[in-house]
């Protein structure tokens, strides 16, 4: 596997030990402190993987200084410390990149063309950049660019960029455009690299999506997902390598697909849960195919097909009940219950909900899959709003719209537009204009920063709503301002 080319502001270095560290594990082994690790990222709402390989390489200085996820549960474990105080150097210290080449290393990244015109200075490094030995996703989803300066470049990559510069900041920095599978016009063996690159191209997507909406990202989105079903057709070394890579595959597939579900183009979507759905069944990967039925229940119910919307949750609630994850089958649950809402059979939605509740209740585990990082209180109170809404009872879907908008991490930018969007909806048809019209007014003051045609035409039917309530306190200011926007294409 050919290594990339590394942009290093650092020489290289011999690593140091971190005694420090060591001397914090005390007498518990690798495995013991580890999964101390991970209930204390439990307990302030983190999701880490921390396993024996990791504490191993921070003790013997791989990893000079951890990403923000792992800093804050270090700093939760040891409370009044800093990161120097934990053996750590200080983040501005380590903001270069070195190259791995085993077969069990994904590739170092080169800096992309964003970088290299050296945007926003001075920002502290939004990752560990000595942090890549770690495919199978043990820092989360989300906390490898816990960064404006990071989301931003990539944000402006995929939206404004040309082909070459989208190529880069999605998967060509990783070694994976669709040009770098094929060597001498054949196609050449892949290792785990190349299912590491992919991997995080999904969290990548995941990640802009939840920060910025869907409608700037879904065509560029185009070229990874080529890129990843190519190298389901080039030589694999090893079992758990092609294993990675039809599971990666299949989740960008889906990513890809809810892409095109949120910005309004449901048929694109449909054919791309169809081709993750596929690939689950190729590979025998119970999971994705989950993941797949769940993804095509939310998209049945909001096409209008609410009773495909049935049919594909409870298809996904029996793929997933042997993997143990209550919190996979709560969301389940949920989508079954849009779409008995969606049936307008008010006894099969309230069913649904309990059972959602319930399992919800059972906290999270091992088990629950990475994707499913955006699911918490806050969804789990956006989605039954959902189906209260549905069914017309706008008090009752108002409350739970409201909760979930307080109870959403900040991170979630675009979730957080969504469910005040659903509340401003909520509050009109309830004959609430002006509690509406300022909750209207907080989702305009996100649209700058989030591109979502789901919630362009949630805020487009609530200003219908109030148009006969323009004297209404608020509501003329509301429907100007949103006269005002930009028309999505």
């Amino acid at each position: 596997m050919a290594s990339s080319t590394v942009t290093s502001s650092q020489p290289a270095r011999p690593p140091q030990p971190n005694l420090v560290f060591r001397q914090l594990r005390g007498q518990r082994s690798p495995a013991e402190f580890a999964a101390a690790v991970r209930r204390a990222a439990r307990e302030i709402g983190e999701r880490v993987s921390c396993d024996a390989r990791y504490v191993g390489r921070v003790e013997a200085g791989e990893i000079r200084c951890p990403n923000y996820a792992y800093e804050r549960v270090f700093l939760h474990m040891f409370p009044g410390r800093t990161l120097t105080d934990l053996g750590f150097a200080p983040r501005s210290s380590v903001r270069g990149r070195r190259t791995r080449t085993s077969e069990d290393a994904p590739p170092a990244r080169a800096m992309s063309p964003v970088y290299a015109a050296g945007e926003t200075p001075g920002v502290p490094e939004p990752y560990d950049p000595q942090d890549r030995q770690d495919p199978y996703g043990t820092q989360g989803p989300y906390e490898t660019y816990d960064n404006y300066e990071e989301s931003d470049v990539l944000r402006r990559a995929f939206m404004t960029g040309g082909g070459a510069t989208v190529a880069a900041a999605s998967l060509g920095p990783l070694g994976l455009v669709p040009e770098a599978v094929a060597v001498g016009g054949s196609l050449r063996r892949v290792g785990a690299g190349e299912a590491s690159a992919l991997e995080e191209a999904v969290r990548r997507i995941r990640l802009l999506d939840d920060r910025h909406g869907a409608d700037g990202l879904y065509r560029r989105a185009a070229t990874p997902l080529r890129a990843a079903y190519a190298l389901l057709d080039a030589g694999v070394t090893r079992r758990t390598t092609a294993d990675r890579l039809h599971s990666g595959a299949g989740e960008l597939a889906i990513s890809v697909g809810w892409l095109a579900h949120d910005s309004g183009r449901f048929d694109d979507a449909r054919s791309h849960y169809a081709e993750a759905l596929a690939t689950a069944r190729t590979s025998g990967d119970e999971a994705l195919e989950a993941h797949a039925f769940c993804n095509t229940a939310f998209l049945a119910r909001d096409a209008g097909r609410p009773r495909e919307a049935v049919r594909a949750a409870q298809a996904a609630q029996r793929v997933a009940r042997p993997l143990g994850s209550a919190r996979l089958m709560s969301l389940l649950a949920l989508r079954e219950a849009g779409g008995w809402a969606g049936l307008a059979d008010r006894t099969g939605c309230e069913q649904a909900l309990a059972r959602a509740q319930a399992l919800f209740e059972r906290g999270r585990s091992d088990a629950d899959p990475e994707w499913m990082s955006f699911y918490g209180e806050a969804e789990l109170e956006g989605l039954e709003a959902q189906c209260w809404s549905t069914l017309g009872d706008w008090g009752r879907a108002a409350r739970h719209a409201g909760r979930a908008a307080r109870l959403q991490d900040p991170h979630f930018t675009r979730n957080i537009a969504l469910y005040t969007a659903e509340l401003a909806d909520d509050l009109a048809r309830g004959g609430r204009p002006d509690e509406a019209a300022a909750a209207g007014m907080r989702v305009l003051d996100l649209l700058g920063e989030v591109q979502s045609s789901r919630i362009q035409s949630m805020l487009a039917g609530t200003a219908r709503v109030l148009l006969p309530h323009r004297r209404a306190s608020g509501v003329s200011a509301f429907l100007e301002r949103h006269a005002g926007l930009p028309r999505t294409a």
